[in-house]
């Protein structure tokens, strides 16, 4: 499940940087080994002190193909923080380490094992002290280098010590004794056996020691070159044992996929690609708390998650963070493909680069129609399909026997033919397991009944489908994938489904972009260099074949670490979606899964076809409100009656009761209705003042005569109130009506804006009319001034006998010029409808006809 990210000890910025500078230092290494390499024996100056620098750090580096591979092999290890990369070197710098105290010992205490002369001699105190530095230095390194530990967390596979090694030690053990044997037979200018002993090893190890110092000769060129050859053979094979990546983890579970459906079942219906995460050549790596999961695929060192997290939103970057996690610890390259936007900002915000990659083309069934224009290319191809005789049938996996499932499967795989079967991030990679029940195939048989394609979608929540496999036999009428969408798309309702998922279309906008008049050149060279790669990839052609659907685009973002990362990324997503050739094919097949499994997978899916969507967050206002509209009806009180008499607006008790003084009573029995603008309370006495379109007035209830619980614990600002009383004035003078009956008419359960203040944002205004003329007299007033204008217009027109006619509001054809329409559909009729721009259409009409 991986380890919190709170768990883990952050590892300090310079820490890092200081092992991608070791990286670095190791790579440089094997330049300049390579570099020695081709120079030969001629070595300058330059040349001379670089190598002396090398050797200050206990880096090997010399003509030889055995040091170039390992420092190469050894600087990436290190690059991708590999934790045997980091000891291996400090094994370099304690051998150093090591020599340079051995030559001290000799130097000091047995120099007569050396062959020197006089001056060497004297030197000799000046060359400890130089090994001395070198010590100095040798013993900084190894504790520079102890401290970066935690910046190589990455481990190597299972076992790999124990190959690696075993392939060096045999392998360098076979090729020193098949080179002593050659030695023995052709000693070149070598001596005894024990001289041609010591020249072959050292060759074979990368002749770190110049032999020649202490008078071992030379043997023959030839022999040198072999030894070469086969210790870079060994090291080779051995570099690889060890530092090779972890292929995975390990293949996600049957309990992890029932995790995954169990997230699915709650979570899925945002990302359409979501139930490709059950594909079962992937792995899974769950969030802290289990309720967010990434799934992914690791080839060639590079781990590569598929589309977004599964599972609640809010924990996707705890996944996403665990994921990474892992990808460190096995020293992985992180990447993920097909992520929506959502995603995308989730693996940003987690580290990782977003690169908008292609659009994924979503259906709504609710919307698409055969008719008009748009679609006429569909229209054809639906009608040529149906005049050949084909029919169609659209049924649940579920649905189909056994018998018809593994015919399907056959027809599927002997029209893919020989082809590698392409999908990871957006195919199942299945067909007929018995855990995919929901799944939906649409099957097109011709006039003679034969079985000549088919559609399978895979659920996207409850009430979407997800293209998984498209198959046709490749004789069958052109047109019959347009067909099989049709048919798809009749069946939505039948099927509970209202959008639909199609193929994905890479560089969409590039080709919709760069054929526009006024596309830069940039855009059009781009677009050609694409225009070139369709004639070998399905990119263009794949594009139009979506587009002509008038679909939805829905964005995807390719994530990767680092620019230097993008290609091997880029790589690695094409070899996992078949397009890039690994050496393994790939083909349908319908995999056994036990019985327990299906029945749970089926309890899941039957679980979530009932589940109540959860009802939206409420803020603590509306909350607090609903918690009064039970205490009401618990109460007995209505809070939304049928209906309430009003028999008096507030307007005219107001005029007519203007001069009435102070604390008066004039027994006129009123009944009002209003919205409950303010409250307050004073003793025993409730006030409240309520505002209809005529006015406002202040209402007075007495907790002597009534009964105030309801009304203090339930009512609210913005309420409407329906009451009956007698019209008083208070001691202040104020007109009211002293309430003997009340009831609230309808309860409101968002807050009014502030009072002070108003309503004074525009979009609002427009968007929630019915807010403004609540709260803002102004507006309520220009809507009388208009009601007024347009009746004065209208009575004079009637007086000038004019005739007053209704032209549609929903036309057939738009008028308008060029303004853009509203579009929309009659069910009805399963016609497409315009909203009215303008009625001069029908008004032509009436003066056609002599009105």
């Amino acid at each position: 499940m991986g380890t919190p990210a709170s768990a883990r000890p952050r590892i300090p910025g310079w820490k890092a940087r200081a092992g991608g500078v070791t990286a670095t230092v190791v790579q440089l290494a094997a330049v300049f080994s390579v570099v020695l390499l081709i120079a030969g024996g001629t070595h300058g100056h330059l040349l001379n002190a670089i190598d002396m620098a090398f050797s200050a750090l206990s880096v090997p580096t010399s003509a030889s193909l055995v040091i170039v591979l390992l420092l190469v092999v050894l600087g990436g290890a290190l690059r991708r923080r590999k934790k045997a990369a980091l000891y291996t070197l400090l094994l370099f710098q304690v051998a150093g380490l090591l020599l340079t105290l051995a030559m001290q010992a000799v130097l000091l205490w047995a120099p007569s094992l050396l062959t020197l002369g006089p001056r060497q001699i004297r030197h000799i105190p000046m060359q400890v002290s130089v090994l001395t530095i070198a010590d100095v230095i040798s013993v900084l390194l190894i504790l520079f280098l102890l401290t970066l530990r935690p910046a190589f967390p990455a481990r190597l596979a299972p076992g790999a010590w124990r190959n690696g090694l075993s392939m060096l030690l045999g392998g360098l053990l076979v090729v020193i004794v098949l080179g002593w044997g050659l030695s023995e037979a052709f000693p070149g200018h070598l001596g005894d056996t024990w001289e041609r002993f010591a020249w072959v090893v050292n060759h074979a190890t990368g002749e770190n020691i110049q032999l020649r110092r202490i008078g071992v000769g030379e043997g023959p060129a030839w022999l040198d070159v072999f030894l070469d050859l086969g210790a870079t053979f060994v090291a080779t094979a051995a570099l690889y044992m060890l530092f090779r990546g972890v292929r995975s983890r390990r293949l996600r579970t049957d309990d992890e996929e029932l995790r995954l459906r169990r997230l699915l079942a709650e979570f899925g219906e945002d990302d359409s690609l979501g139930y490709f995460a059950t594909r079962r050549d992937k792995s899974v790596v769950f969030a802290p708390n289990g309720r967010a999961a990434v799934t992914y695929r690791v080839l060639g060192g590079t781990s590569v998650a598929s589309a977004d997290p599964i599972g609640d939103p809010e924990a996707w970057p705890d996944a996403v963070r665990a994921w990474l996690d892992e990808t460190r610890s096995y020293g992985w390259t992180p990447g993920a493909l097909g992520a929506s936007e959502r995603g995308a900002k989730v693996y940003a915000a987690a580290g990782l680069k977003a690169l908008e990659f292609g659009d994924e083309a979503v259906l709504d069934i609710r919307e698409f129609s055969l008719t008009g224009p748009e679609r006429k290319s569909v229209r054809q191809a639906v009608k040529r399909i149906e005049r050949a005789g084909y029919t169609s049938r659209v049924r649940r996996h579920s649905e189909i026997p056994d018998d018809e499932m593994a015919e399907l499967l056959r027809h599927a795989q002997q029209w893919r033919g020989a082809e590698t079967e392409r999908g990871f991030s957006m195919a199942l990679g299945r067909l007929g397991d018995p855990s995919d029940g929901r799944s939906v195939m649409v099957e097109a048989y011709d006039a003679e009944g034969r079985l000549r394609g088919m559609l399978s979608f895979v659920p996207w929540g409850r009430r979407g489908l997800s293209l998984d496999l498209m198959r046709r036999d490749r004789d069958a009428e052109n047109g019959l994938n347009e067909f099989m969408v049709a048919e798809v798309v009749a069946a939505g309702q039948q099927l509970g489904a209202q959008r639909i998922s199609l193929n994905f279309a890479m560089f969409r906008a590039v080709f919709s972009e760069g054929e526009r008049i006024g596309a830069g050149p940039v855009l059009r060279a781009w677009r050609g260099v694409l225009g070139v790669a369709s004639r070998f990839f399905q990119l263009e052609s794949l594009y139009r074949s979506n587009a002509k659907y008038g679909p939805d685009w829905e964005p995807r973002f390719l994530c990767y670490s680092s620019a230097r990362r993008l290609p091997r990324v880029g790589i690695v997503a094409g070899a996992l979606e078949g397009f890039v050739p690994t050496g393994r094919s790939r083909s349908l097949r319908l995999e056994n899964v036990g019985q327990e499994f299906v029945a749970e997978a089926k309890r899941i899916d039957e679980s979530s076809a009932k589940a109540v969507p959860k009802a939206a967050r409420r803020p603590e206002q509306v909350r607090v409100r609903v918690a009064k509209l039970d205490k009401l009806r618990d109460l007995g009180i209505d809070p939304y009656p049928v209906g309430f008499r009003r028999e008096d607006l507030l307007g005219d008790i107001v005029r007519k009761y203007a001069d009435l003084g102070p604390d008066s009573r004039t027994g006129h029995r009123v009944r009002v209705a209003g919205r409950v603008l303010a409250l307050r309370t004073l003793g025993g006495l409730c006030f409240a003042r309520i505002k209809d379109f005529s006015g406002e007035l202040q209402l007075m209830l007495d907790a002597r005569e009534l009964d105030l619980t309801g009304w203090r614990g339930g009512v609210d600002l913005g309420d409407h109130v329906g009451v009956s009383g007698r019209v008083v004035t208070s001691r202040r003078g104020e007109l009211s009506v002293l309430v003997d009956e009340w009831t609230v008419t309808a309860k409101c359960l968002h807050p009014l804006p502030d009072k002070r203040k108003g309503l004074t944002d525009p979009e609002t205004r427009v968007r929630q009319r019915y807010l403004d003329l609540a709260v803002n007299p102004e507006s309520a007033q220009m809507l009388r001034f208009r009601s007024t204008v347009v009746r004065a217009v209208r009575e004079r027109l009637h007086q000038g006998d004019y005739l007053e006619v209704e032209t549609p509001m929903l036309q057939t054809v738009h008028g308008g010029a060029n303004a853009r329409p509203f579009v929309t559909h009659i069910n009805a009729y399963d016609m497409r409808m315009y909203l009215r721009i303008a009625p001069e259409l029908y008004l032509k009409r009436l003066c056609v006809a002599g009105v």
